[in-house]
C-alpha cells in the first residue's frame, strides 16, 4: 500500500483485561478495559491486579479536577509594559471568558495565569472541555484570546500561539501545580491474606520497595513530579485502545504511587494529575473506538470522566502487580522470558 494512503493503519495486538472491581464514589461495578500493546506481559500483569481488586472491596477512584490548557506568547517593547499588560489581563478575566467561550458551546472558561520573562508575556488559558480531551478546543479559544489581546494592547506583538507554558506533551512542574487534563486518584486496600496469595508478597515488602524504588530512586534520578514504576505502560495501551493522542503519556506518566502497611493490610494508591483523555473529537469516530467506549459505558454525556477513572484503575492494577513482582528476586525476568520468548527453528 502507498505510504500516502490515508486508510493505512498500524495493527497493534489488543486484549480486554479484567474484570476490575470499582467501589465508587463515582464509578461502581465490574468492568473490563481494552489494552493495545506489543508488550505482551502487560496483559497478565494488569489482569493479576484486576484479580486482586475482585478479591477486595474494590478500587475507589475520585476525579480531583478537569481542565485543558493552552498558553500564548506575546512580546512587549520592554519588561515594564509586559508586566503591566499581564496584571491588567488578570483583572479582566471576565472579558477573556466572554471571548473564549464564544469559540465553542462546550467550553467553560476556568482561569488564566501569566508569567513574565524579560519583555515576554506568557498567558496560560484554562478551560473545561466537556467530554473532549480539549486540544483543538483550547487552541481555538487561545487563538481568539490572542487576537483579542493584540487588539486591546497595541504595544504587544505576536510571538506564538503556543508558548510552552501549557505544557503539552513535555515533562513539567506547571501541569501538576495548576492542572492539565483530568486529575484522578485511585486507591485500594488489599487484605494481607489476598496480598500473600495473589501477589506472592507482603504489605511490608511492597511498601518498603515503593519507598526505596519509586520515591528515593526517582529522587536520585532527578525525576520531575513523578514517582512510579511504569504508569506509561498502562497509559499507552489504554490510550491506543480508546482513540487518545498517545503522545500525552509524556505528562500523563508524571504521577505518584503510594503504598503503606495499615493494620497488617496493604493500602495502595496511584495519583495521576494529568490524564488527557476524551470520548469525543479526533479519533473517537473510529468504529473500534466507539465500540470500546460503549462497552465500558463511556459513550454518553460525562463519559470522559468515567473513562479517566477506568484508565486510573488500569494503571493501579498494573502498578501493583509489577511492584509485587519486583519484591521477589527473579520473578520479573522469569515472567518476561515465559511470555515473550519466541520459538526459533534451526
Amino acid at each position: 500500500m502507498s505510504v500516502d494512503n490515508p486508510t493505512d493503519a498500524a495493527s497493534i495486538p489488543l486484549r480486554w483485561v479484567g474484570p476490575i472491581r470499582l467501589a465508587g464514589p463515582e464509578a461502581t461495578g465490574e468492568v473490563e478495559v481494552p489494552l493495545a500493546t506489543f508488550e505482551t506481559p502487560l496483559w497478565p500483569s494488569v489482569a493479576r491486579g484486576a484479580r486482586v481488586s475482585m478479591a477486595t472491596e474494590g478500587i475507589r477512584a475520585v476525579v480531583v479536577d478537569e481542565r485543558m490548557t493552552r498558553s500564548v506568547l506575546v512580546e512587549a517593547p520592554n519588561a515594564a509594559e509586559a508586566v503591566r499588560a499581564g496584571a491588567d489581563l488578570r483583572r479582566r478575566k471576565p472579558d477573556v471568558a466572554a471571548v473564549v467561550e464564544k469559540t465553542s458551546r462546550f467550553l467553560k472558561f476556568l482561569d488564566l495565569h501569566v508569567q513574565n520573562a524579560a519583555n515576554l508575556l506568557y498567558v496560560r488559558l484554562e478551560g473545561h472541555p466537556g467530554d473532549a480531551s480539549g486540544h483543538n478546543m483550547l487552541t481555538r479559544a487561545a487563538e481568539a484570546m490572542l487576537n483579542w489581546i493584540l487588539r486591546e494592547y497595541p504595544a504587544l506583538k505576536y510571538v506564538s500561539i503556543s508558548g510552552n507554558y501549557c505544557t503539552d506533551k513535555k515533562p513539567s512542574a506547571v501541569n501538576g501545580i495548576l492542572g492539565r487534563g483530568r486529575h484522578v486518584i485511585a486507591e485500594l486496600v488489599v487484605p494481607r491474606a489476598v496480598c500473600e496469595k495473589l501477589l506472592k508478597t507482603t504489605p511490608e515488602k511492597l511498601a518498603d520497595l515503593n519507598l526505596k524504588k519509586n520515591l528515593i530512586g526517582t529522587m536520585l534520578a532527578g525525576g520531575l513530579r513523578s514517582a512510579n514504576a511504569h504508569f506509561a505502560n498502562m497509559l499507552l495501551a489504554f490510550y491506543l485502545a480508546t482513540g487518545q493522542d498517545a503522545a500525552n503519556i509524556v505528562e500523563g506518566s508524571q504521577g505518584l504511587t503510594h503504598a503503606e502497611a495499615r493494620g497488617g493490610d496493604l493500602y495502595f494508591s496511584v495519583s495521576i494529575p494529568h490524564l488527557v483523555v476524551g470520548t469525543v473529537g479526533s479519533g473517537k469516530d473510529l468504529a473500534f473506538v466507539r465500540a470500546h467506549l460503549e462497552r465500558m459505558g463511556c459513550a454518553g454525556g460525562g463519559g470522559a470522566r468515567r473513562l479517566a477513572i477506568l484508565c486510573a484503575a488500569a494503571v493501579l492494577c498494573g502498578e501493583l502487580s509489577l511492584l509485587a513482582a519486583q519484591t521477589n528476586p527473579g520473578e520479573l525476568m522469569r515472567a518476561h522470558l515465559k511470555l515473550e520468548r519466541k520459538s526459533h527453528r534451526g
